[in-house]
């Protein structure tokens, strides 16, 4: 498996059990140098992983993480996935590391819920009764006997991660600022990239030399003149473009600097001159100035990303008043069961996200 798989599949796994809200925060936040004071106790429960101030969480609770997710992706790239080795690490690991920190997240966030008085209503009481029987459902005997898990606590399972999204709500419930056409202005551009790197046969980036460069340079400026001379720009983009697409549509602050500043500044069918990046040598073509549809799509992006800041720090703020306690003996032992297969389990939060009619981002 190249690199560059690795790396994707890497990064889907920390996107996985991420709250309906899209708010996570790292296992370094709880049990890193600097997490919250941890204070020793008497000693766990029985099959107790760790301890934020007066919430618990069992091994079954993690193990129903690592199943969802473990299941998904093993379906996709198969069980050896998990022992390949990226930077010193398996993707196992990386799992656990992730499925930690997202349970840490949740039962603080529960925690935080009590301190405001956030609570489930009869009706969200019932939709996460609803989800625990449709997934403790899904489950075969088996698996349900090596998860360790039984109906009630997954009803409280989906009651805790219920309230986590509940609580969220509340924090940013009049975060609601005026976002300008401007700020959320979105256009359209077509380019042609020369690119001033290679890529060896591990997938490793290797910039080009000064005077290889200089070529490139010069061949983007055979191609500008071709394209000012009045030239099909669509016809030069078909024969000279060395990216994978040519047409863009973005807002601000989503692009390199340089050729986001050319292209902003560029009127309905004008091209640009030659602008430098990372990856080479660029020539825009401004297709659309204002794409109506997608300047209110980025206005909701906008928005999400404003109230995910607002979260955070009243989230930062409460995290550093929790005592958190890691039982590393008991976490170090779990590993993977990859050999029950359960094709007909279906996803812990796919569950939850059917029942609450969570929306897909």
């Amino acid at each position: 498996m190249d690199k560059k798989r690795i790396a994707i599949i890497v990064s889907v796994v920390a996107g996985v059990a991420i709250l309906s809200t899209g708010v996570f925060f790292g296992v370094k936040h709880f049990f890193g140098e600097n997490a919250p004071k941890i204070v020793l106790t008497e000693g766990f429960n029985e099959n107790e992983i760790f301890r934020i101030n007066t919430l618990g969480c069992e091994l079954s609770e993690a193990k129903v993480y690592m199943r969802t997710s473990e299941d998904k992706y093993s379906r996709i790239f198969g069980n050896e996935i998990w022992s390949k080795d990226i930077g010193g690490t398996t993707l196992e690991d990386e799992l656990k590391s992730t499925t930690l920190a997202r349970l840490a997240q949740i039962k603080a966030m529960n925690l935080l819920a009590i301190s405001r008085g956030v609570t489930l209503n009869s009706d969200e009481e019932e939709l996460t009764e609803k989800a625990a029987e449709k997934y403790f459902g899904s489950l075969s005997d088996e698996c349900k006997s090596e998860l360790g898990v039984d109906k009630d606590l997954i009803t409280q399972m989906y009651k805790e991660y219920a309230i986590a999204n509940k609580v969220y709500i509340d924090v940013t419930r009049d975060i609601n600022p005026e976002i300008s056409d401007d700020e959320a202005r979105t256009i359209s551009v077509k380019q042609i990239l020369l690119k001033t790197y290679s890529l060896d046969g591990n997938g490793e980036k290797r910039e080009f030399s000064d005077t290889e460069k200089q070529s490139v340079y010069q061949r983007a400026e055979q191609i500008l003149s071709k394209a000012q001379s009045g030239e099909d720009f669509d016809a030069l983009v078909e024969q000279y473009n060395e990216d994978t697409q040519s047409l863009y549509t973005f807002g601000k602050g989503t692009m390199p600097e340089s050729f986001e500043e050319a292209a902003f500044n560029l009127d309905t069918d004008e091209v640009s001159g030659i602008v430098e990046t990372e990856y080479g040598y660029h020539i825009i073509k401004c297709v659309s100035t204002f794409d109506r549809e997608e300047t209110d799509n980025n206005k909701t992006r906008i928005l999400k990303q404003r109230k995910k800041e607002a979260f955070n720090q009243v989230y930062d703020e409460f995290v550093k008043t929790l005592h958190s306690n890691l039982n590393n003996e008991l976490w170090d032992k779990v590993e993977f069961s990859t050999g029950t297969e359960d094709a007909d389990a279906e996803g812990f939060f796919d569950v939850y996200n059917k029942v609450f009619k969570v929306e897909e981002e």
